[in-house]
């Protein structure tokens, strides 16, 4: 659980357009094995400590011949952003996908100072 020690919360969203290798028959299309797809996001502010980061996917056109396999998350999050990571692995085809997040934290006070 993050605790906050002040009033001024930031709430930033968004909606990333993590790949459409269909049209190009990308790797996420016509590969098979582990892949993944790493999208930088940053942040509309910059937040006093790192944020908690909420991810889920928003859209996906998948070929259903095989079984859906998919991991979406948020990794190394920091004050002013983080990277948003789509993982597939196996005989999973994915076309394109779409990925939504959501950051909540703290923001910097004016009287958040350190003395050293």
């Amino acid at each position: 659980m993050q605790r906050f020690s002040n009033h001024l919360m930031g709430v930033d969203q968004g909606d990333v357009q993590l790949f459409s290798d269909f049209e190009d028959d990308g790797p996420m299309w016509r590969g098979t094995g582990a892949r993944a797809r790493i999208v930088p996001v940053r942040f509309s502010a910059r937040y006093r400590h790192p944020p908690v980061v909420h991810v889920s996917i928003s859209l996906w056109d998948i070929d259903t011949k095989s079984s859906v396999r998919a991991d979406i998350r948020a990794e190394n999050i920091t004050e002013t952003g983080f990277d948003l990571v789509f993982r597939t692995w196996s005989d999973t085809r994915v076309a394109r996908a779409r990925g939504a997040w959501m950051s909540i934290g703290e923001l910097p006070h004016a009287d958040n100072w350190e003395l050293y």
